[in-house]
């Protein structure tokens, strides 16, 4: 890949010497690695990582690795490789029914692992990337990949989760036009999540936060007492544009 020194991977284990090693190895080819260290916190570090791929350990502290992928699966479409030292085929099963692509047993070979995850990033990233029937939006440059959850303008692309692609979806589709909070609220709710309106400013500040990665500031106006429509000035002041 052209592009490794952009990749991050995020490393889920808590046996600090495997986490380490794989770290190492991992940077040597050019990776950007970050491990979770705060077990009770795995989201958060996952939401701040943003990573291209996850390493993930079945045994850990506080919730299993099928609890922790599961989570992930409700926010991001991105490869996640369950490492264990488990190899029952239940466990392999279980693995993949709750949302891993791949999984590899403990002792394992790194080099093995770094192709893997080479593999993984060709076929949901690269080359192998199923593009035909990929649904694409396209405002004045700003590009949503929707299977993907990935957004790009220009040379820089960034991926999204799941809430946060929802929000952009319906934000370009009607470009011009606001689209209200309740709309938007229930666009965000699903069977187990409760959504309120902090999750929404939650969700839309985060979303101006992955436009500005990509080079686009003020993307997004907030209409006070309406809603909220996207500003397709890249690269202007955004003069209107209000935050909470």
């Amino acid at each position: 890949m052209g592009e490794l020194s952009v990749t991050t991977v995020l490393i889920i284990e808590d046996d600090n010497k495997i986490a380490e090693l794989l770290q190492k190895h991992l940077e040597k080819y050019g990776y950007c690695v970050k491990r979770v260290v705060d077990f009770s916190r795995v989201m958060e570090s996952f939401q701040q990582a943003q990573p291209k791929l996850v390493l993930l350990d079945v045994n850990l502290p506080k919730y299993d690795g099928y609890y922790w992928c599961r989570q992930i699966r409700k926010e991001s479409l991105c490869p996640i490789l369950f490492i264990s030292a488990r190899s029952e085929q239940m466990d392999q099963v279980m693995a993949l029914e709750n949302g891993a692509d791949d999984y590899i047993t403990k002792p394992f070979n790194y080099e093995v692992v770094t192709a893997k995850i080479r593999s993984q990033l060709r076929r949901v990233y690269g080359d192998y990337a199923q593009t035909a029937n990929e649904r694409v939006l396209d405002l004045q440059g700003l590009k949503l990949y929707i299977e993907r959850m990935e957004v790009s303008y220009g040379e820089n692309k960034t991926m999204v989760s799941k809430k946060e692609a929802i929000l952009l979806e319906a934000l370009m589709k009607h470009f011009p036009k606001v689209v209200g909070r309740d709309d938007l609220l229930e666009k965000l709710w699903d069977d187990e999540t409760f959504v309120d309106e902090n999750t929404l400013n939650v969700n839309v500040t985060r979303v101006r936060k992955r436009l500005k990665e990509i080079g686009i500031e003020n993307g997004i106006e907030t209409v006070r007492g309406a809603g909220y429509r996207m500003t397709p000035r890249w690269g202007g002041a955004g003069d209107n544009e209000t935050l909470y």
